[in-house]
């Protein structure tokens, strides 16, 4: 074969190649994700509307809940608000279960695409590097032998002018590569983003189910110790009702710090609300949930668990100001929200006790305040609960300022996080109880 029937063979083969890669795949591309996005709707519609049904549900029971908190204790009343948290928490469960499969398939879905891109991406690569190669052979082909390999000097120029096309049309074949991996990266981070979340609402799915099996031996037990009588509850209540010494001496337990009695943290509380406003059995109940999450997630690391940049320089400021060696201090770990490194009782981290501190020290006396001793992380608690709009003793109010505290205000109305602010507001109705019977001796 001559070079003149070499290069008109090579031409035909870069024009069909190109044809298929660059007009070709792109509408199987488009037919692809077309296919794609219709089979992702038809089942998230699915999914939202039975997430929505299921959300209705879930604030039903807690409506039963709130208004049986405010009636009278009795065996009914107890039980109805037990059945009540149970639903609500198996709902909630089934809720994040849908939750989880909607991200599930969305994330399928995206993998699909992802596939086909990268085996686009591939292919291109690999039949642009074999072009380049034929073009680089016949670029160290003398004139001389084109002249003697084709009939006339026009069919020379004419193989050069389709050289320069195929040139032209390998540069934008380039660009579509390029743009096709840029693509490929951002569907990929898109991914990781909402495997992510996948593994938040796992997480929360699982404090619940803890929920659910306590609350289900909370009902066991009163009802195999009452036989559904209420004059028999009403004497187990009294019998267990702990009196005004019992309570004062019991121990409240404390994250990242000694546990003191339950009259100290009163004591602190009561402090608190005079100067910010928030309800002692609130600000408590806000305490011992940060408790909570830190005993379940354990202890952390602040090499390892704190945010590099934003917490750790300061978390080495706060310990070098009160003496103490940052590798001895307990921090949190990392929780499926974010970062870790939270100090002390009020889990705070260090970029956001840092911004509270002088208020802390005006508030306290203590400069610099210190976020693991009680007095302090009680106040700063206090602080950021009434910034939240905590103050009042409004439930709602008081519900919404627990969830900021936890998630912040962007994600404090999500429903994935409701879990916190409900075990919050279930945790001060008991403290109030205990603080009613001191208030009464």
């Amino acid at each position: 074969m001559n070079l003149n029937t070499a290069t008109k063979w090579l031409f035909f083969a870069v024009v069909v190649f190109l044809l298929f890669a660059v007009v070709g795949e792109p509408i199987y591309l488009n037919r692809a994700h077309a296919q794609s996005a219709d089979d992702v709707a038809t089942r998230r519609a699915k999914l939202e509307n039975d997430l929505n049904i299921l959300e209705s549900q879930i604030e039903a029971q807690q409506e039963i809940v709130e208004s049986k908190q405010k009636q009278a204790v009795s065996l009914e009343r107890d039980i109805s608000i037990i059945d009540a948290s149970i639903k609500k928490a198996n709902l909630s469960i089934k809720a994040r279960d849908i939750a989880i499969q909607q991200l599930t398939n969305n994330i399928s879905s995206k993998q699909k695409i992802i596939g086909v891109l990268s085996e686009k991406l591939d292919r291109e690569l690999e039949s642009l590097a074999q072009l380049i190669r034929k073009i680089d052979q016949i670029d160290n082909i003398s004139f001389s032998e084109l002249i003697i390999g084709n009939e006339t000097i026009s069919d020379v120029f004419a193989d050069i002018d389709r050289f320069r096309t195929i040139e032209d049309a390998l540069n934008k074949s380039r660009v579509v590569v390029a743009q096709n991996k840029i693509t490929t990266e951002e569907e990929k981070k898109t991914l990781e983003d909402k495997k992510t979340e996948e593994v938040e609402l796992r997480a929360i799915q699982a404090l619940e189910k803890q929920r659910i099996e306590q609350d289900k031996k909370a009902k066991a037990k009163i009802l195999a110790e009452t036989k559904g009588k209420e004059a028999e509850y009403q004497k187990i209540l009294k019998a267990r009702q702990k009196d005004a010494a019992a309570i004062r001496s019991e121990l409240f337990v404390l994250q990242g710090s000694k546990a003191i009695s339950f009259e100290k943290a009163y004591e602190y509380a009561l402090t608190a609300q005079n100067k910010t406003g928030i309800r002692p059995a609130f600000l408590l109940g806000v305490i011992t949930e940060e408790t909570n999450l830190g005993e379940n997630l354990g202890s952390g690391n602040w090499l390892v668990d704190m945010h590099p940049t934003r917490d750790r320089p300061v978390f080495v400021r706060i310990t070098s100001e009160l003496g103490l060696n940052p590798d001895t201090m307990p921090v949190s770990k990392k929780p499926w929200y974010g970062w870790g490194g939270a100090m002390g009782p009020a889990q705070f981290i260090p970029s956001t006790w840092i911004l509270y501190k002088d208020k802390i020290a005006v508030l306290t006396g203590h400069n610099p305040p210190n976020p693991w001793d009680p007095y302090d992380a009680f106040m700063a608690a206090a602080i950021l609960l009434k910034d939240n709009g905590g103050a009042g003793g409004n439930y709602s109010k008081e519900r919404l300022a627990a969830l900021r505290y936890l998630a912040g205000w962007t994600n404090a109305n999500k429903k994935a996080y409701a879990f916190y602010g409900d075990d919050v507001m279930a945790i001060a109705a008991k403290y109030q109880k205990q603080i009613d019977i001191l208030q009464n001796n």
